[in-house]
């Protein structure tokens, strides 16, 4: 059968190839179909974000449904990523969509709690802050159990973050909307930063390789992320490109692209400034927490918890990124 996607993002350089993978994916024999995107602010301003997101759509040849989601943080103020993506999010290169340039009507959460209804056992892929998913939740919590799996490229798990010390931008950005929905009892597998570096990245030679490929979509995937390469190396000196959303795209995809998984309580930091959006992940069930009980209130403890992906199969996932820009 056929499984349903929705893909909430915001879109910037990293988001637009894990977009192009999904839409792509069915014509690798992937069986997918993905009913919609939906935008909220996290890299970009929500406008910007929707501009990048029909301009993935329009590259792929695909009438998917792009909504406009969340302009904001629940409570905090907007911290766009201008300086690592680039002011329009995908390397200030003169991107920009040709006959797609509205967004479908209507508002993201809404789209998000019909297109779940409408779909049960859908997979939710979050590749931004958690501001439309935590409404989405708010206004219609008998969604939760009808979303099969939650794939989150957010979070750090039990190592360094990549916008302070403790944390990942996308759940830093808005750690209140995260923490309703790593609370919620939703089927989470949270794809941590760190996934992405280290062997997961792409070396000059592999970006080589990619663009050798010679479709418009291999070229755009590298020339998007110029910027991205450049402030990544700035920030932590390695070399090579990380890909963090198009990782936890592959796992979306292919399970079996994260061998070593464990379910886990994970909770996110709101409080302390220090430690502002740290997804504190309890490996070892060592805290006094309702969930590393037996039974917490009408659902299992182990319901409530969360599955934090430990590693990744690499070939898997440059195999399914060199196919998807092919």
């Amino acid at each position: 059968m056929t499984r349903p996607f929705i893909i909430d993002t915001d879109t910037a350089s990293d988001d637009a190839v894990a977009l192009i993978m999904a839409l792509q994916a069915p014509k690798m024999g992937i069986d997918i179909d993905v009913k919609a995107i939906t935008v909220v602010n996290g890299n970009m301003p929500v406008d910007q974000g929707v501009q990048n997101a029909l301009l993935c759509a329009e590259l792929c040849g695909s009438d998917v449904p792009v909504y406009r989601g969340a302009d904001r943080p629940l409570v905090r103020s907007h911290v766009f990523a201008y300086w690592f993506h680039g002011q329009d999010g995908l390397s200030d290169r003169g991107f920009a969509p040709r006959t797609r340039t509205t967004p479908t009507p209507g508002h993201a959460v809404e789209a998000m709690i019909e297109t779940i209804k409408a779909n049960p056992g859908i997979t939710l892929v979050t590749l931004g802050p958690l501001t439309n998913v935590a409404l989405a939740i708010a206004q219609a919590p008998e969604i939760i159990p009808l979303v099969e799996r939650c794939v989150v490229m957010g979070g750090a798990a039990c190592t360094s973050g990549n916008v302070t010390p403790a944390a990942e931008y996308n759940i830093w950005v808005c750690p209140e909307s995260a923490k309703m929905v790593f609370r919620s009892g939703m089927r989470i597998e949270m794809v941590g930063w760190e996934l992405c570096r280290d062997t997961a990245t792409l070396p000059q030679a592999e970006m080589d390789e990619i663009r050798a490929i010679g479709t418009p979509l291999a070229e755009f995937a590298i020339d998007c992320n110029a910027q991205a390469m450049r402030a990544a190396a700035e920030q932590s000196g390695e070399p090579g490109l990380s890909l963090p959303d198009p990782v936890a795209m592959t796992i979306a995809l292919d399970p079996a692209a994260a061998p070593d998984k464990t379910l886990c309580y994970v909770d996110v930091e709101t409080q302390s400034e220090l430690t502002r959006g740290m997804t504190v992940v309890d490996r070892f069930g060592v805290a006094p927490d309702e969930r590393n009980a037996p039974a917490w209130g009408e659902v299992t403890a182990r319901e409530k918890s969360v599955t934090v992906c430990w590693s990744l199969d690499v070939a898997r996932w440059k195999t399914l990124l060199r196919q998807s820009l092919s």
